[in-house]
Parts: C-alpha cells; sequence; structure tokens
C-alpha cells in the first residue's frame, strides 16, 4: 500500500526558476503608471538633447524686427528679446544640461562608491583619512564652493563642469557606504569568501558591492537632479562665463536682459526652461520608485 504522502505516479515535477530581472524590471515599471510616465520623461529629455540640436538648430535666422514674437507654427515657443527661436535655444540647451549632470553623478557615484567600499572594508589608516577628507566636503556649503571654483575652473565645458560637480559632491554617498560596508563584512557569507580564498577585492566587488548597488543608483539618479540645480544655478547668478547655452543662461538673461519681470511678453522665454528643469526632475523622481524596486529585494511583491 502506497504511503499518504507519496507523489502520484504520473505528477510532473514542478521546478521554481527566480525571474529574471527583465522580468522584474518590467513588473516594477508597470506596478504604478507614474513610474512608466517618468521613464516616459527621462528619454524624451535623452533624445531631446541627443537628436535636437540637429533636428532644429539654434543657428537659424535671427530676425531682430520679430522680437518678442508670440508661440506659433514658425516658432513654437516664441521668440527672445534677439528674435532667435526659444525653441532651438531649449533644444541646444538640454544637450549641455543633461551632458553635464550625467557626468557629475557618474563621477559623484564612481568615486563615493569606491572610498566607502575602501575605507568600510579596510578599516584603519584608509578609513580615517577618507572620512576626513568627507568631513571637509560635508563642512564647506557645496554652492559657494562652486562659485569660488568657477573663477578657476572653465565651467563652460560641460566634461570640466561634471568632474568638478564629482569631485565636490561624492562624501554624503561614501559616508553611507562606508555604514553598509561596516555591517556586511562581518557577515557570514563575507567570512565563507575568506574562507574560500577570495582576494579582498574579490569579496567588495563580488561579495559587498551588489549589496550596496540600490543605494547607489538611487544616489546616481539622485545626484543627476542635484547637478542639475547646482549648474543652473551657477549660469543663472552669472558666475560663469556665458560661453555656451544653456537653461541657466536663459534664466540669466530672461531677467537681466528680456526683463521677464517687468513684461509679459518675455514670459514664453522664462516659463521654457523652467518647465524642462520642473518636468525633468519629476520624472526622475518619478522613476526612482521603480529602480528601488528592481534592486531591493525587499519590496517586490510574490
Amino acid at each position: 500500500m502506497a504511503m499518504a504522502n507519496s507523489p502520484l505516479p504520473n505528477q510532473p515535477s514542478v521546478s521554481w526558476r527566480p525571474p529574471s530581472f527583465s522580468t522584474i524590471a518590467w513588473k516594477a515599471l508597470t506596478r504604478k503608471p507614474g513610474r512608466m510616465v517618468g521613464l516616459g520623461i527621462l528619454l524624451f529629455y535623452i533624445l531631446m538633447a541627443i537628436f535636437g540640436p540637429m533636428l532644429y538648430p539654434a543657428n537659424l535666422p535671427v530676425n531682430p524686427a520679430n522680437i518678442y514674437a508670440p508661440p506659433s507654427w514658425a516658432h513654437p515657443l516664441g521668440t527672445d528679446f534677439e528674435g532667435t527661436d526659444v525653441l532651438a535655444l531649449i533644444l541646444t540647451g538640454s544637450r549641455y544640461v543633461l551632458y553635464s549632470a550625467g557626468l557629475a553623478a557618474f563621477f559623484t557615484v564612481s568615486i563615493g562608491a569606491l572610498l566607502g567600499l575602501v575605507s568600510g572594508y579596510f578599516r584603519g589608516w584608509p578609513e580615517t583619512v577618507v572620512m576626513r577628507i568627507a568631513d571637509f566636503f560635508l563642512t564647506v556649503p557645496g554652492f559657494p564652493l562652486l562659485v569660488v571654483l568657477s573663477t578657476v575652473w572653465d565651467f563652460g565645458n560641460p566634461v570640466s563642469m561634471g568632474l568638478v560637480l564629482g569631485l565636490t559632491g561624492w562624501a554624503p554617498l561614501a559616508r553611507a557606504v562606508r555604514s553598509q560596508t561596516l555591517s556586511l563584512r562581518e557577515r557570514g557569507f563575507v567570512e565563507a569568501a575568506r574562507g574560500l580564498g577570495l582576494s579582498r577585492a574579490e569579496i567588495i566587488w563580488s561579495e559587498i558591492f551588489p549589496n550596496t548597488a540600490p543605494y547607489v543608483a538611487m544616489h546616481f539618479l539622485l545626484a543627476i537632479t542635484g547637478s542639475i540645480y547646482l549648474e543652473v544655478g551657477l549660469f543663472f547668478l552669472g558666475v560663469v562665463p556665458f560661453s555656451t547655452n544653456n537653461w541657466g543662461v536663459m534664466l540669466n538673461l530672461a531677467f537681466s536682459q528680456a526683463g521677464a519681470m517687468y513684461s509679459t511678453r518675455a514670459l514664453p522665454y522664462l516659463l521654457s526652461p523652467l518647465f524642462c528643469i520642473m518636468s525633468l526632475t519629476f520624472g526622475i523622481v518619478l522613476f526612482l520608485g521603480a529602480v528601488d524596486e528592481m534592486l531591493n529585494p525587499r519590496l517586490r511583491r510574490v
């Protein structure tokens, strides 16, 4: 007589397989409609920065007699105080803004994650040196420091702008990653990796870093928004020479040359870059929830 808990003769065996990352990403994006909206906004601005200046160049004929023209089919966003098409200025300015902000986020995450992992795992003098430097950058106000550096650094180059923003903004991430590394280095799976003979570099890269990746990815997107505000603010205040066109330059000229505070004719020129900054930041914030769920298993539903 067969036992009660014995499998049926023709019952197929069931094997469970973990879902692929593409499945996890799709579920995270579609779980809330706002996340797809955020991804769409982010992709829209990326494509606009890449292809926009080529499809709608800023070197269109300028007509001084057509200043402050209202939005029309010929000029969808109107013209500025020189008769230049505002949409063309928005498209060319988006390339600088997104390029420099992306580089700034890359440098911020690379420096902060690397120094945080090294200082948290090795302890001793590496931790002391890194944390004292981080304390300096956390103590000194970031924006005034950038204003001072703008006098000796060429911020008209987006690579230079991104590098400076990364060098001055890595400290918060380094401290957070160090705290996580201090906890992870004592876990059982790290001790097992040491017992298997893995080198320190292999343990940091294959065992500790994947557990800090969700926070690093979130900080990357947040660093993009912070970098946009910083660089736009520098150009808006006029502390950086106007050697290139971007949204901060447009805001500065809207107040200093176009008189946007006193004339409603200049409002399209003022509101266009403001809307781009706000909508791009809003899209990144909406997309953050999906990224967090993709990389953090605790947030996924069974």
